[in-house]
């Protein structure tokens, strides 16, 4: 079986829709539902957060199943290494291909967690979240870190790493470091992706695909671009086909 970071390393999956995660940021497992069923034919994996994930537990990651498509389960896990390890596992059990913890939950929590999926052989990709795309250097300060976030994410990622994770969650102005630090192996999720000319919100390091892609991300999360859309299913289209432009453009290059 291959594992996770095989799968989605820098040379992920020649389709765009491998590429693009759709946060189903939703109160309810009906309206979820019906959002990701606009846009599965542009997004191939879809994003549960804590709101969702917290309204309907394990059954909204069904979705995964009845659409055909990868679910991320965004749960930023952050506890003693028994309670997260034991949670891991019971991601594993879900079928999920991917799961977010925290990387300031230090090595041991990190090695617990990775020595898990192993142990469970499962194909699930661990996602180490360094510094969240809503904090800047200011935010950073407040909470006693002295350093910028460019090098609080990298300290994180390179800590997560020899702890045996091998995916990455940064904003894009992070990525094209940690993949020249952490090479093809490091699956790197990016969040706070705007298409070019949409608002910004409260997210603080934002990109276009096209930009997280140049750096080296390997999968790009976008929400409320699509889901605050007019026409989400033509939202996430748009976005899909920006990845397929960026890829073309790049292979041509």
């Amino acid at each position: 079986m291959k594992s996770g970071a095989e799968h989605y390393g820098a040379r992920a999956l020649a389709d765009p829709c491998s590429k693009l995660a759709f946060a189903l940021d939703y109160p309810t497992l009906a309206e979820a539902r019906r959002g990701a069923e606009l846009v599965a034919p542009s997004a191939g994996v879809l994003k549960l957060g804590l709101e969702l994930f917290v309204a309907e537990g394990p059954a909204c990651v069904r979705l995964g199943a009845e659409l055909g498509s990868r679910i991320f389960l965004d749960l930023k896990l952050h506890d003693i290494p028994e309670t997260v390890e034991r949670a891991v596992a019971s991601a594993c059990a879900l079928g999920v291909s991917f799961l977010t913890l925290h990387a300031s939950g230090g090595p041991k929590m990190l090695e617990r967690a990775a020595a898990r999926v192993a142990r469970e052989g499962s194909s699930l990709t661990l996602l180490a979240v360094t510094v969240l795309t809503s904090m800047d250097d200011s935010d950073l300060r407040a909470i006693g870190s002295v350093d910028a976030a460019s090098a609080q994410v990298n300290r994180l990622a390179q800590l997560a790493f020899s702890a045996g994770v091998r995916g990455f969650v940064c904003s894009v102005a992070e990525a094209k470091t940690l993949r020249e630090t952490l090479g093809a192996e490091a699956v790197i999720v990016t969040p706070g992706i705007r298409p070019a000319g949409a608002a910004v919100g409260d997210q603080k390091r934002v990109a276009t695909p096209a930009e997280a892609l140049r750096a080296g991300a390997s999968v790009l999360v976008v929400g409320r671009p699509i889901r605050d859309a007019a026409d989400p299913r033509a939202a996430a289209a748009a976005v899909a086909a920006e990845i397929r432009e960026a890829e073309r453009a790049a292979n041509a290059g």
